[in-house]
């Protein structure tokens, strides 16, 4: 931009000037460099995609560099052709060689890990790309969960990315469960950072939604309202245009995910996890002595209306008497957790 002003100054100039020089052959103007032009013009937003991963793989650059270099580069993949541009331009194998690189800081990982789950978000031909790399991708993501390995920021972004990678996406979660990874979100439940706890469960309630085929895409509209306290109904929102990159053009059978979490959670003992993490947390902060966290009960109160009332999931006696208790003190005291009454009902009821 300094360069685009100084060469605007040397070619305006003022009226006198001009009056002086009225008599005299004019000059052209002065050529811009390549640094003006690509300010005024734009560059293609691949080269900017490029020259950010180069500096990012880069090993003898300076780690603030290659961060600075990886969060724009995840800027520059909000845009979902920029992230199918990944796979086109061969970055997809270079992104998984820097995260699973023993020269990777922790940071790096976690901005690599941060592309991953922007990218894949609502993105079936990501998703199917990144699935399809060599040596278990996924475990790897699996593997950055571990409180011993990654710093808190880390495995909050490897949840980040897990939940991109799976939802509506029945491939990667037969894949989850292939490589142990239900035992290792169910761990994610009783992580010391009370953020990685909410984060596993929103990916659980995620999906325990219903597929999301052209037919269900209304529906999943009023469950995600729901999700976010809105009273909008379905008939009060707009249709929306099924995109041919988009889980909606899909068959049921590829994104169907909730029969096979329910029967995952009931076969781990991950729904007695959820119960206890709802009715008796874990402490949490730095001195270990926070219990309760109003978002972490609003996730799980909202994951088992979905779990009991929609996705036919089961809880056994024990877990039922525990929930209804906890459920109906805390009701009796005004709370909500941004359902409706009608809602809560229904959860309820399921437990009586």
């Amino acid at each position: 931009m300094q360069s685009l002003l100084r060469w605007s100054i040397e070619n305006a100039g003022d009226q006198s000037t001009s009056n002086e020089g009225a008599s005299q052959q004019p000059t052209g103007p002065k050529e811009l460099d390549t640094g003006v032009l690509d300010v005024i013009m734009g560059r293609p937003e691949s080269e900017l995609m490029k020259e950010a991963l180069a500096v990012a793989v880069d090993s003898e650059k300076s780690e603030d560099d290659r961060l600075q270099a990886l969060d724009d580069f995840e800027m520059l993949i909000e845009n979902i052709d920029n992230a199918n541009n990944i796979e086109k331009m061969g970055m997809w194998q270079s992104l998984q060689d820097l995260l699973t690189s023993e020269k990777s800081s922790d940071e790096v990982q976690a901005a690599v890990l941060w592309i991953i789950g922007t990218a894949v978000q609502n993105n079936p031909s990501a998703q199917n790309a990144y699935l399809s790399l060599l040596n278990s991708p996924l475990t790897t993501v699996l593997s950055r969960l571990s409180p011993k390995e990654s710093s808190k920021q880390t495995r909050s972004k490897a949840v980040y990315a897990l939940s991109g990678l799976l939802k509506h996406n029945s491939r990667g979660v037969k894949l989850l469960g292939e490589e142990k990874g239900w035992s290792i979100l169910k761990s994610a439940l009783e992580d010391p950072d009370i953020t990685v706890r909410r984060k596993a469960v929103f990916l659980l309630s995620s999906l325990l939604l219903p597929s999301a085929t052209s037919e269900s895409v209304s529906s999943e509209q009023q469950s995600g309202a729901r999700l976010h306290g809105s009273n909008v109904t379905g008939d009060d929102q707009p249709q929306q245009p099924v995109h041919a990159n988009s889980h909606a053009s899909m068959t049921a059978e590829s994104t169907a995910t909730s029969g096979v979490t329910v029967s995952a959670l009931q076969e781990h003992g991950i729904t007695s996890e959820l119960v206890r993490s709802l009715v008796d947390p874990i402490p949490y902060g730095i001195n270990g002595d926070q219990e309760r966290d109003t978002d972490l009960e609003e996730k799980l109160v909202r994951l088992f209306h979905t779990y009991l009332t929609s996705a036919g999931g089961k809880l056994d006696a024990g877990n039922k008497q525990q929930l209804h208790k906890w459920i109906q003190n805390r009701r009796g005291k005004g709370e909500t957790w941004d359902l409706g009454s009608q809602e809560l009902d229904e959860l309820q009821s399921t437990l009586a």
